[in-house]
């Protein structure tokens, strides 16, 4: 058994189980609040939820672009660290910094995206939302979620060219 393989997996699967909650919970929270204060909508209105679930998933797809530069600097770091705490410790700080990158363009990317979407459109998204008018939940969420889709793989490429790869002996 490669107990290096292992031991990634076993913090793979922890810290995405623990970062994905918090993530996930301080985005509802910040919608929610901010729907409430912005615009006075309350926590039964369905357009809203669904608005909301939206953007839930499409930062779950933007954080799950992480995973990979996640795990190749892992496997860097795990030729040059030589305790499993410094490995530890510099997994979480790399992890968490490239999750919060993926975190922060997710949320911009999601509100840059339904901002210039409600410009460009004669009606008011989220008056519409406000009266729990369903389908522009749905047409606003879809929106999000491609925007998101369409933009994942860049993100995940500026976190790649974050990882400190060695340099190759020129030819």
């Amino acid at each position: 058994m490669n107990s290096n393989v292992f031991f990634l997996g076993i913090i793979e699967i922890l810290s995405a189980l623990s970062m994905g909650l918090v993530i996930l919970s301080t985005t509802y929270k910040i919608l929610k609040w901010y729907g409430k204060k912005k615009f006075n909508i309350g926590h039964n209105n369905q357009a809203y939820s669904i608005f909301i679930a939206s953007v839930l998933f499409g930062m779950g797809l933007m954080v799950s672009g992480t995973i990979e530069p996640i795990v190749s600097s892992f496997r860097l770091l795990s030729n040059t660290e030589t305790s499993a705490s410094g490995l530890l410790f510099s997994f979480l700080i790399r992890g968490g910094a490239y999750i919060l990158i993926a975190y922060c363009a997710g949320l911009a990317i999601s509100l840059l995206g339904i901002v210039i979407y409600s410009k460009l459109t004669p009606i008011d998204e989220f008056e519409e939302m406000k009266n729990n008018n369903i389908g522009v939940a749905i047409i606003s969420g879809a929106i999000i979620i491609t925007l998101i889709l369409l933009t994942k793989d860049g993100v995940a490429l500026i976190i790649e060219s974050l990882i400190p790869y060695p340099e190759l002996p020129p030819r």
